[in-house]
């Protein structure tokens, strides 16, 4: 029989090497690869362990929906989809100090003020930490029970001996460990193996389960393919330092919308509700300057307005630079690039700095329309119009193509009081109030700069 050979783990990619380096090939990572032992391998000559019959069933539904459990913090329960299903694992994770465990913190307090039953059990502070937080937070005399553990058999001992609670809270799991393992907590094998035990008691007890998790230095939870896979959802916590709000978003929902977004903003007494982003997002206004654009997103199901803020500059070097806040650099490379072949624009050899304000991070291709806009405005030096909004996606070929969901985009627009919408050819926007004009190539948006020809700066139709 085979002697068993020890793994070597990438604890912040999960990705197996046959030895030890210091750096870690698929994440690069440094010191990040640690030495795990391998289980014995199974003789062939064991006899197996004979299975039972289960019972199967067919596609229609027997049981009623479980009813939800709301937290009464109404974007923490926009996120999961109405609110936490009896059973169910939820992964939160996070850059350190954004907030995590103030916004699990305060989800439990609404909902034991409402009479549920909640436990929440640090790893990582003491109860009178966690009371300090909680009193600030004006939560010291809501009925949660407190604990402060890392060890696995001990938290499954305590939850089994009471009364099953409605929600547990675990912050975190990379500071958990069982003793069925000899690794050191925080190592793969034991996130995995402490995140299997947690899930396993949520099923059995109906209680809903929520588990914070550390991010590596790419902002990803910290053996993501060892844990998501595990849960039912994954949120993550985003927000800059510099700004006073925070997006908790989902990337994996098994009872909801993915990439649905709440948002908060950080005050003195923890984390309040944000009821319109947009106006958030958008600031103040009044200034005229040249380069930025309006855009019409959406996130998940809610749409949403933000500023797209571009500057073109002349370049002091012999390399033009490209700075990106909050959008894809490379998606950015694209649209100079298409707007140089197609429309003769003349940018890429300008400096181009490009900004979403507020700090909110945009993944979606419609924000291709604004942006260009915003860059051809600012080369330019034409302002664009303070009651439009943008949106639509921009092909090699220099064509803006249509994006889905543009009449609750539009209507988003009208509520705040814009009144022209920029969009794809093609798209049709019912009742929404606003004076559409339709764009079928790049070249269109030279009604922003300065004609090509006559070298004079064409004005916008009113």
């Amino acid at each position: 029989m085979a002697k068993p050979t020890a793994s070597f783990v990438c604890q912040s990619c999960g990705s197996a090497a046959p030895k030890w380096s210091g750096k870690c090939e698929s994440c690069g990572g440094w010191n990040t690869i640690v030495e795990e032992g391998a289980a014995p391998p199974i003789s062939t000559g064991a006899r197996r362990v004979k299975g039972h019959k289960f019972a199967l069933e067919d596609l229609k539904s027997q049981d009623a929906p479980p009813e939800r459990r709301a937290t009464g913090i109404a974007e923490f329960d926009r996120v999961t989809g109405g609110g936490l299903v009896p059973g169910s694992a939820l992964l939160v994770g996070g850059d350190p100090g954004i907030g995590k465990s103030t916004i699990i913190l305060q989800a439990l307090g609404e909902y034991v003020k409402k009479g549920g039953h909640a436990i929440y059990i640090s790893g990582e502070e003491a109860m009178a930490q966690v009371r300090m937080r909680a009193a600030r937070m004006g939560l010291a005399d809501a009925p949660l029970m407190l604990g402060a553990a890392t060890c696995v058999e001990d938290i499954l001992a305590t939850l089994e001996s009471g009364r099953p609670p409605g929600i547990v809270a675990i912050d975190s799991i990379q500071t958990l460990w069982t003793g069925a393992l000899e690794a050191a907590p925080g190592t793969i094998a034991q996130v995995r193996t402490a995140s299997f035990d947690l899930v396993r008691y949520a099923k059995a007890s109906g209680a809903a389960l929520l588990l914070v998790g550390h991010v590596t230095k790419d902002g990803q939870i910290a053996g993501p393919k060892a844990v998501e896979h595990l849960v039912d959802a994954v949120l993550y916590f985003e927000g800059e330092r510099g700004h006073h709000f925070r997006v908790l978003r989902a990337v994996k929902n098994r009872f909801g919308a993915t990439d649905e977004i709440g948002v908060f903003e950080m005050t003195g007494k923890g984390l309040a509700e944000v009821a319109n982003p947009s106006a958030l997002f958008l600031g103040d206004r009044k200034s005229a300057a040249p380069g930025t654009a309006v855009f019409a997103g959406l996130e998940g199901t809610r749409p949403l307005l933000c500023e797209i803020q571009a500057l073109v500059a002349p370049s002091s070097y012999g390399t033009p630079r490209r700075a990106v806040v909050g959008w894809d650099t490379g998606r950015l490379a694209m649209i100079l690039a298409v707007l140089d072949a197609r429309a003769g624009v003349g940018i890429g050899g300008a400096d181009v700095y490009l900004n979403v304000a507020g700090g909110l991070k945009i993944s979606e291709p419609a924000a291709d329309l604004a942006t260009a806009a915003a860059l051809v405005s600012s080369l330019g030096g034409e302002p664009l119009p303070r009651d439009t909004v943008f949106f639509g996606e921009i092909s090699l070929s220099g064509d803006i193509r249509p994006v889905p969901q543009a009449e609750a985009r539009a209507k988003e627009a009208a509520k705040l009081g814009f009144t022209r919408a920029y969009v794809p050819k093609g798209t049709r926007i019912e009742g929404a109030g606003l004076q559409v004009t339709e764009i079928a190539n790049v070249a269109d948006l030279l009604a922003f700069a300065p004609s090509p020809t006559s070298g004079k700066r064409a004005k916008l139709e009113s």
